[in-house]
């Protein structure tokens, strides 16, 4: 029997900015609340595809798992909670010193 499909979201970082975005039906947000919510492998294989190809916008491309509990979709791994609260301390790939 197959293992049911967990739901997950399109996430990258903004090309110029470097944010953390998610993809949306319409196109990118900044705000997890915003994210199209993809509930099979089909829909989620086919938007990685689209999101892929926006190189001119986005770098790093990848599903993250969410749970659907409640209002908000939540990340379920520690990675993408993190992600989700805002801008690291990382600018350019490097920690900046404090």
């Amino acid at each position: 029997m197959p293992k049911p499909f967990t739901p997950k979201v399109v996430t990258a970082n903004a090309l110029l900015e470097g944010d953390v975005i998610y993809q949306t039906a319409a196109g990118w947000s900044r705000d997890l609340k915003d994210a199209e919510i993809l509930t099979d492998e089909a829909h989620a294989d086919l938007r990685m595809i689209e999101a892929g190809a926006q190189v001119d916008l986005v770098v790093g491309v990848y599903l993250a798992d969410v749970s659907l509990d409640g209002d908000t979709p939540r990340p379920t791994h520690f990675r993408e909670d993190f992600r989700a609260t805002g801008p690291s301390n990382y600018a350019h790939g490097k920690q900046e010193h404090v």
